[in-house]
């Protein structure tokens, strides 16, 4: 038997006593001693709403935290003093000392809210120390990258929290009880999208959050300091996981179904360009009104699954307009969009005609938003940032496999590099590789179901 030491410690002893024998969202740690540790690398905005929720839970300790921002290092901070939490070890020794915080500390997971090129980086550095691995969302970069993802998890055994929010989102869970009670029929098509007005959030003077300047790169702040630089570089759906992620989960993506191949088509790029020129602190004479953005204002993708359901992906975030992701869930029986906030089920709706989705929402209210709604009142994006928080705490108590694993983070993420080489062919169909070699067939959907880690 392997000595037991402070990582294991918590897996061991739930095996052994009888807190085995409850379920496991009754458990909490309440002594210092048998706290979750947790490493958060990256403490931008994402990351620090990480460290807050963390910090108001009684069964986990933020250990150590990493970020190359002293700025961002003392805001994170402020969390710890407002919640009387002990001050964490703090990496910030340049781009590559979260290896140091890999190495140095006793961690039983870590959460990875940096900007998108280093995540997968992190994430394997992370996995090959056997420590639980949550990644936050973002689009890939290559197939490769994917693959490297796929491999490192099978090679190593540990496991890849991939930390999209929106599956918990509370319509979106609703829908899915909808969808498992046969409710639309044979799922026959999906839409879904990140249409999310950006360009205050990419040109950000750093004084007016989400709403001035007209700066990037090394003169911006926060995300402007690197988001934008992708869309003068590269053309795709460049954040796909927001919108494919809840749609997996309706027809069981990597899990008895999967996507087969998808064809991509980009418009002209002008948004950006307009706001720099027409932007109070902009105009013809700023140097940025020369810049040349290779991001089409509106991609749009289309995939086929190996159970012929069509799905249709937007990326849309350059031009004026509401947010919004664009659902719309279609089968044999009826459909749900989000935008308009209607059902039509043939036979309970009126002939022809749409109705609220008001009551049917009531209805169908997911049992964990029931149980957990006080708890994620204030939390992040309508209270789901809780209800990924924690899933993701029990799931790493347990080292068990998460609902979106080390497959879907590969294959959501190959949605960008397969959309840009799409687009530079002419919008040829481009196939996605089987990242699951095959178990895909025989794998099963336990996100929020009975019995799931939560």
């Amino acid at each position: 038997m392997a000595p037991i030491n402070r990582r294991n410690f918590i897996e061991y002893s739930s095996i052994m006593s009888a807190g085995a024998l409850i379920s496991p969202s009754s458990i909490h740690f309440t002594s210092q001693e048998n706290k979750l540790r947790i490493g958060v690398i990256g403490t931008g905005m994402r990351g620090q709403g990480h460290v807050s929720l963390l910090l108001q839970r009684d069964d986990v300790e933020v250990a150590a935290i990493c970020d190359i921002d002293s700025g961002m290092i003392a805001s994170t901070l402020k969390y710890y003093e407002k919640y009387q939490a002990p001050k964490p070890k703090i990496y910030q020794a340049g781009p590559y000392d979260y290896r140091n915080m890999l190495a140095n500390e006793d961690l039983d997971a870590v959460i990875i809210a940096t900007p998108w090129r280093w995540h997968t980086e992190m994430a394997v550095a992370s996995m090959e120390a056997g420590i639980y691995t949550g990644m936050e969302v973002c689009g890939g970069f290559s197939l490769d990258e994917c693959w490297q993802i796929v491999n490192t998890h099978e090679r190593t055994g540990t496991q890849l929290y991939f930390l999209e929010n929106v599956c918990f989102r509370r319509d979106v869970m609703a829908v899915l009880q909808m969808v498992r009670k046969d409710m639309f029929g044979e799922m026959v098509h999906l839409e879904c999208g990140y249409q999310h007005d950006l360009r205050g959030v990419k040109f950000n003077d750093g004084k007016t959050p989400y709403n001035s300047g007209v700066e990037f790169g090394e003169k911006g702040y926060s995300e402007a300091k690197w988001r934008t630089l992708h869309s003068v570089g590269r053309d795709g759906d460049l954040y796909p996981t927001h919108g494919i992620g809840p749609i997996a989960q309706y027809i069981d993506i990597n899990r008895g179904n999967r996507l087969a191949y998808i064809t991509s088509i980009s418009s002209k790029s002008r948004g950006l360009h307009d706001y720099i020129l027409n932007h109070e602190k902009g105009g013809p004479d700023h140097p940025n009104a020369n810049q040349k953005f290779n991001l089409g204002d509106k991609v749009t993708s289309m995939i086929k699954t190996t159970n012929d359901e069509t799905i249709v992906l937007h990326h849309d975030t350059n031009l004026p307009r509401p947010y919004s992701l664009g659902f719309r869930v279609q089968g044999t029986k009826g459909l749900w969009q989000v935008d308009n906030k209607s059902i039509y089920i043939e036979g309970l709706s009126p002939s022809h005609r749409w109705e609220s989705q008001d009551d049917y929402m009531k209805q169908y209210d997911h049992p964990l938003w029931k149980r957990y709604e006080q708890r994620a009142v204030g939390a992040g994006h309508g209270g789901m940032d809780f209800f990924l928080l924690h899933s993701f705490v029990e799931h790493a108590k347990k080292k068990q496999a998460p609902p979106f694993d080390a497959y879907d983070a590969a294959t959501w993420l190959s949605i960008t590099p397969l959309s840009e080489q799409s687009i530079a062919l002419g919008s040829e169909p481009m196939p996605f590789p089987d990242f699951t070699r095959g178990k895909w067939i025989d794998r099963k959907n336990t996100f929020a179901k009975e019995g799931d880690l939560f």
